[in-house]
């Protein structure tokens, strides 16, 4: 091969060389830089929001953090922590590190207690990044709230099984709390409303299995409206209010509806269910317990009990095979006096 033909291959290569390095994510097809992203975990989705304006505008998409949202807060988020997150927005009186005048720069919000381990070993090689990074994360966004949740820095309304380290005056219930997640521990904090006198109760580690989304809308001290009375027959999953006096929040009780005392249990004769009055069954206890127990009316059933056995709420009955799964995982080994 002559000099002049290898200096004109060199060249060639040179610049073959030259474009394949210029080569950009951006010259991707849309399609396909939005399939990367959509597959991306949130921490890589952080790390790309600080690489350039336009790549942040894409990585700030709710539509995928919808996604992360639903695959690790779905189940403890509920309507009632979505109403709290958007007063908590609407009101910017507790916005802390996300509000806009006090935010600095988009990935300052992760150095702040983002709990992946990526942040802990890079944020100092992110540190010029942060200061260049002028534009605020939109507080509105569903990053926002997902990184105030992943900080624990936005606590939410939502119920916890078997409360204070399933004390056995709590076997097989389920109270309201107000959570903040622990991102050291991957566990959660629960600060239980007051109880007459009694302090607020706080309870740590509690885990991801025994946090449920609140599944209805009655505040914890009010009588849940009771629309499934009608249809409830022996076998029926259920869960009722109680609480040990006036003063205090009800919480949810798991049970099952059980036959009358006339009935045998025989299938093909019951009637239970044309009475009415409604026997409901808490298996936990002994038989001879006075928890093992108690009736309902059908037709006029408001709050009903005493001092001494404490007061019957509302009731609702479960369609769902999760959750009452969930109830026979949470079983006590011992059956309960």
């Amino acid at each position: 091969m002559s000099l002049k033909r290898k200096a004109a291959t060199s060249k060639v290569e040179n610049v073959e060389d030259d474009a394949a390095e210029t080569t950009s994510v951006f010259d991707l097809p849309e399609l396909a830089l939005d399939c990367i992203l959509e597959r991306l975990p949130p921490d890589s989705l952080c790390s790309m929001a600080g690489v350039c304006t336009s790549m942040r505008e894409r990585c700030l998409d709710d539509r995928l953090w919808e996604k992360h949202m639903k695959q690790k807060w779905g189940k403890v988020i509920g309507d009632a922590a979505k109403r709290e997150w958007h007063w908590h927005i609407a009101s910017r009186a507790d916005l802390g590190n996300l509000n806009h005048g006090k935010q600095k720069g988009l990935l300052r919000i992760f150095s702040l207690g983002w709990p992946f381990s990526w942040i802990r070993s890079k944020v100092d090689g992110y540190n010029n990044t942060c200061s260049k990074q002028r534009s605020p994360l939109p507080v509105d966004s569903i990053m926002a709230w997902y990184v105030a949740l992943e900080t624990g820095k936005f606590c939410f309304p939502a119920q916890v099984y078997n409360r204070e380290n399933g004390h056995v005056g709590f076997m097989l219930s389920c109270y309201d709390a107000q959570i903040s997640y622990d991102p050291r521990t991957d566990t959660f904090q629960a600060k239980y409303p007051p109880h007459g006198r009694r302090p607020v109760a706080i309870e740590t580690g509690v885990p991801w299995e025994r946090l449920r989304a609140t599944p209805v809308g009655t505040p914890p001290h009010d009588l849940h409206i009771s629309d499934c009375l009608h249809e409830l027959r022996p076998g029926d999953h259920i869960e009722i209010q109680w609480r040990r006096n006036k003063e205090f929040p009800y919480g949810w009780w798991y049970g099952v509806v059980g036959h009358l005392e006339s009935c045998d249990g025989n299938e093909n004769y019951c009637r239970c269910h044309d009475s009415d009055t409604v026997v409901l069954d808490f298996n936990q206890y002994t038989p001879g317990s006075r928890w093992r127990h108690t009736t309902v009316n059908r037709k006029d059933h408001r709050e009903e009990g005493n001092e001494a056995d404490g007061f019957y709420g509302g009731i609702r009955k479960l369609n769902g095979e999760e959750e009452i799964s969930t109830w026979k995982q949470l079983w006590p080994t011992e059956t309960l006096d």
